[in-house]
């Protein structure tokens, strides 16, 4: 038996300790602990805890975070566990959290909140067990789980491109703990090797790395994905009640009205002859829902659902119908029926907030509450139905959403304080407006979040979405609606707000994060810098004020502290794409061409799918007359990124040097497929239909320049030129409707 088992767990035992001592491998904790200058231990967030999870080219890392390794005394301490949701994506400094923390500031004075999100972007509920162990050894007085978005994409999920696909628990847990040792990293460094470096794919794509990965809805593996999830969230209210703090179990909401289905699969169970008659019911429905005939077309759409109720878009196309006929609880249950059989299944479905629910129920005796932000959300949502007014896309809080949400929240812990602790209160919660303040919301902060959310958008696979053109235009809107309230006078007003709410919370990074953008987007360069450093000085672990710091500077043509800045950056972050991509920038501007041309090589090699590297290397090319090699590098930058129209652009423009107009006209095309409001492609596409003598559609787009730009000569010279072709005066240009 000593032979068989005790030597040789002695020699693992041995070579673990080895391998630790010799500072093998990566830590897999989330949180790691740092000494700060005044000797204070504190919690920073791990950026390889995500290591354990993914493939190390495709894992995410934590948002940042630093917090004091023992609470502070008068503090109640939150963590709020979940995905991209809860962290508040596309920014998490306006995220529920940030919302959560400023409505119970202003509600309960005399006590200090402490709401520390963990959320992380595409992990779930297998990554959030061993999360929520160690979060039980810091302290909290109160956890807040808002999580389920990512069950089936996600590591371990039925239709994950992370690893195996809906195994067995036990499986899956052993997987976990041998990851978590110096010797299953061992092990795995030397898969590696052998197998090479992941499965396809070399660095986060978002989520069109999913788009082949289509589910059908009744899966038998989804099932397995269901009895994981409850037993996951199960042993996190477990690890919570152990450690003292109170468990608040959510429902997750997601946009059901103005999301369409990602995509659909008819059912395999059909024969051929119902397989044609369902196409027959379904193509006269979508013809009667085409013009405006909503009551024929609901009727067959739910006929065709008769032999065939899992085809999401069939679903959601009726949801449209009863909508539009004010039959609301009806839409309601085709647009949710839509939501849950959607063959990429990125958003909470029905079974899951059932459990979410089910296991509150089951440990309520014990101190679980229940918030159904499902529920409340849908009520507070106009017909009932949720949508834009609340969600970016699929799952991601508005500004609004978020506040909505945390109100919520917010109602469920101020009813679970201490009464001893809570000295002071007010009447009623914070407005919306109150806590924008607090955090630092202006029109310039949402419209740099538009924009980041259309780029988003234009990308798969959002493309494949039956309302994605106008969804697009209905974002481009709302940025054109902020832009058109930026005045000196309200920019002036935004930033005394900003320098007032500093004074009064200076250690707070987020908010300093957030006036360096504001200070950005106005043109205030040298304060942004400042600003940033600020963001750097507060969060020192962590690269990214550093990194801001040095691409403002290098805005500022003061490339010798900009480079200075990239590398402390770089040596945070050594993998930091980012930081060669912006040096190589730098060297381009000197006219260090070979320097520039290697740290693009570097970028490329760490982010072998980002386009910008092609696109910035197009550049350099074309700096050295070497058209050709600019142009294929053009070209690659749109195969990596279909939706780069920057890129689409400057091919456009080569082009039609080369006198290839038909190709450039296609180009400036895609320019305004995903920027409608590009003046420049407008102009140059004008050029070329007027080169190809298709003068009335030339004269469109002249027209169309002037209205986004009405002091541009350059079109209104052209349309006085195309005029005097066509024989009649030129018209007078008609002042632009919008900036």
């Amino acid at each position: 038996m000593v032979a068989v088992l005790i030597v040789p767990l002695l020699i693992l035992g041995g070579l673990e300790a080895g391998l630790r001592l010799g500072g093998y491998g990566f830590p897999t904790s989330f949180f790691i602990e740092r000494q700060q200058q005044g000797g204070d231990a504190v919690l920073v967030e791990n950026d390889k805890f995500g290591w354990r999870f993914f493939p190390r080219e495709a894992a995410r890392s934590p948002s940042p975070l630093l917090l004091q390794a023992v609470k502070p005394s008068n503090t109640f301490r939150i963590f709020l566990f979940g995905e991209s949701a809860a962290l508040g994506d596309p920014k998490p400094a306006y995220g529920v959290s940030r919302y959560l923390e400023a409505l119970l500031e202003e509600r309960f004075s005399g006590m200090d909140f402490e709401v520390v999100c963990v959320a992380m972007t595409a992990i779930n509920s297998h990554a959030i067990l061993p999360l929520a162990h160690e979060c039980a050894r810091h302290g909290g007085d109160l956890w807040i789980v808002y999580m389920g978005n990512n069950e089936m994409e996600g590591p371990f999920g039925a239709n994950t491109i992370f690893g195996p696909r809906a195994p067995q628990l036990g499986v899956i847990r052993a997987s976990l703990a041998l990851r978590a040792t110096k010797l299953g990293q061992l092990l795995e460094d030397f898969g590696r090797r052998i197998k090479g470096p992941s499965d396809g794919h070399a660095s986060w794509e978002g989520m069109k790395m999913f788009a082949q990965q289509q589910l059908p809805p009744d899966d038998p593996r989804k099932q397995i994905v269901y009895a994981h999830f409850r037993r996951n969230l199960e042993d996190i209210v477990r690890v919570a009640l152990r450690s003292g703090a109170q468990p608040v179990l959510c429902t997750v909401a997601s946009n059901l009205k103005d999301c369409p289905p990602f995509a659909s699969l008819n059912s395999l169970k059909m024969t051929e002859s119902e397989r044609l008659l369902w196409e027959g019911f379904y193509q006269r429905g979508r013809e009667f829902e085409a013009t405006n005939q909503y009551p024929e077309a609901l009727r067959l759409f739910e006929e065709a659902a008769t032999l065939d109720s899992q085809f999401a878009q069939l679903q959601f196309r009726a949801g449209r119908c009863a909508l539009n006929l004010t039959n609301l609880s009806r839409a309601r249950s085709h647009f949710e029926r839509a939501r849950d059989c959607d063959a990429l299944p990125f958003r909470t479905d029905t079974t899951l907030n059932a459990i979410a629910k089910d296991v509150a129920n089951q440990f309520a005796g014990k101190g679980v509450h229940l918030v159904d932000a499902e529920m409340e959300l849908a009520r507070q949502s106009t017909g009932g139905v949720p949508g834009e007014e609340f969600f970016f896309d699929h799952v991601h809080l508005t500004f609004e959403g978020n506040y909505r949400l945390a109100r919520l929240l917010a109602q469920t812990v101020g009813k679970l304080l201490p009464e001893s602790q809570v000295q002071k209160r007010t009447d009623d919660w914070a407005s919306s407006e109150t806590c924008e303040r607090r955090l630092g919301l202006t029109d310039w902060n949402r419209s740099a979040v538009y924009e980041t959310m259309l780029q988003r958008l234009s990308d798969a696979p959002f493309t494949n979405q039956l309302n994605h053109v106008a969804r697009a235009e209905a974002l481009i809107g709302r940025i054109r609606q902020f832009r058109s309230r930026m005045q000196p006078s309200v920019m002036a007003e935004a930033r005394a707000g900003y320098e007032k709410t500093l004074a009064d919370h200076p250690k707070d990074p987020r908010l300093s994060e957030n006036f360096a953008e504001f200070l950005e987007a106005t043109g205030d360069l040298g304060e942004a810098a400042a600003h940033w450093q600020r963001v750097a000085n507060l969060w020192p672990h962590h690269y990214a004020g550093y990194f801001h710091v040095g691409r403002v500077l290098g805005r500022q043509r003061k490339h010798v502290e900009a480079r200075r800045a990239f590398e402390e950056a770089l040596r945070l972050r050594p993998d930091l794409a980012e930081a060669h991509l912006e040096l190589g920038q730098l060297a381009a501007t000197d006219g260090k061409h070979d320097e520039a041309l290697k740290a693009y090589a570097e970028a490329q090699r760490l982010r072998p799918t980002d386009a910008r590297v092609p696109l910035r290397r197009a550049d350099v090319f074309a700096k050295q007359g070497k058209r050709a090699a600019a142009i294929e590098s053009l070209r690659e930058a749109i195969r990596l990124r279909p939706s780069l129209y920057e890129a689409h652009y400057l091919l456009g423009v080569e082009l039609a040097v080369d006198n290839k107009l038909a190709e450039a006209q296609t180009e400036f095309q895609e320019v305004l497929r995903f920027r409608p409001g590009h003046a420049l492609a407008h102009l140059n596409l004008g050029v070329a239909l007027a080169r190809q003598r298709r003068l009335d559609d030339a004269l469109l787009h002249f027209k169309e320049v002037l209205r986004l730009d009405p002091e541009n000569e350059k079109a209104r010279k052209f349309i006085e030129n195309l005029e005097q072709l066509r024989g009649t005066p030129a018209p007078q240009a008609s002042p632009p409707t919008e900036p």
